[in-house]
């Protein structure tokens, strides 16, 4: 199911030998960057990132994941899974986010207000336990999209050590199958704030809307998904290739019965399926650069 780490993965065959070689160039990267805090989520890319500082650097690497209402109790147990099958030194930390009015707000830069909150407290982290960078899993598939975190990474001296070896999100999924990560194969993901068009408010009990009704649509059967939250409007996005079964008259009714119940008055189905950045459909250009 979505939001939870699948079957455990055995090694298989061998990677393509210049993937190996972006593999060992990462080690090589982790090593010479010293002791480093990796911000962890338990997502795909943080997962491999977080198990590749682990074997380059020992004792040197630290996953951190930041706990706030923003992130859901499914990605913490899929996290859990992932630090204790592979002995990763992990801590948590909460970040305070929802205090900014700047965030509340949800206007297309809350991302960059978000991160730089987890910045900030990593950052500070770092200096106060002698570590000597703080690490995030960006890879080269998120410079297609307007990603505003980016800019708080950049300004906060966080390293992106995907991009300076040039890995996708397939050849991160591709190694981390090859490590046996139950991570490898789990839908893409974000922290619940992404599922709220831009204007409207980022609250606490929204969140949990979203987050029940998602786990309440993987219930149903369904793997990649997001629950788009306006207002008394649920706009449910499905993998195209489970359209077919959503609109299926008996798990529509099945879906309204799931959903209505958390708050929600209309129930609808995005006729265009899931997408990564739906909601940054509405930016202008302008915003987007």
């Amino acid at each position: 199911m979505t939001g939870q780490a699948g079957p455990f993965y055995p090694p298989r065959m061998a990677i393509h030998p210049e993937l190996k070689q972006k593999e060992a160039d990462l080690h090589d990267f982790l090593r010479a960057s010293g002791r480093v805090l990796v911000a962890f989520s338990g997502g795909v890319d943080s997962s491999y990132l977080a198990l590749a500082a682990k074997r380059a650097l020992g004792e040197g690497a630290l996953a951190v994941t930041a706990v706030s209402p923003s992130y859901s109790d499914s990605h913490r147990k899929v996290a859990d899974e992932v630090v204790a099958r592979f002995e990763i030194a992990h801590r948590y930390i909460d970040t305070h986010e929802m205090d900014q009015e700047s965030y509340r707000a949800n206007g297309p830069d809350r991302c960059y207000f978000c991160k730089t909150e987890l910045f900030e407290v990593l950052g500070r982290m770092r200096d106060e336990q002698g570590f000597s960078a703080v690490a995030y899993g960006v890879n080269t598939d998120d410079q297609g999209d307007f990603r505003p975190g980016h800019r708080a990474a950049d300004e906060h001296g966080v390293l992106s050590p995907f991009l300076d070896v040039a890995l996708s999100k397939a050849e991160i999924r591709a190694l981390s199958r090859e490590a046996g990560l139950p991570t490898a194969d789990l839908p893409a993901s974000a922290c619940l704030a992404s599922r709220l068009p831009y204007g409207t408010r980022v609250t606490p009990e929204r969140l949990k809307q979203v987050e029940e009704g998602e786990d309440r649509l993987r219930a149903l059967g369904f793997r990649q998904l997001r629950l788009r939250h306006h207002g008394l409007v649920a706009r449910v996005e499905i993998d195209p290739v489970e359209l077919s079964l959503a609109l299926d008259p008996e798990m529509a009714r099945a879906i309204v019965a799931a959903l209505k119940p958390l708050g929600f008055r209309f129930i609808s189905l995005d006729l265009e399926g899931y997408r990564t950045g739906a909601l940054n459909e509405v930016l202008s250009e302008s915003v987007r650069s």
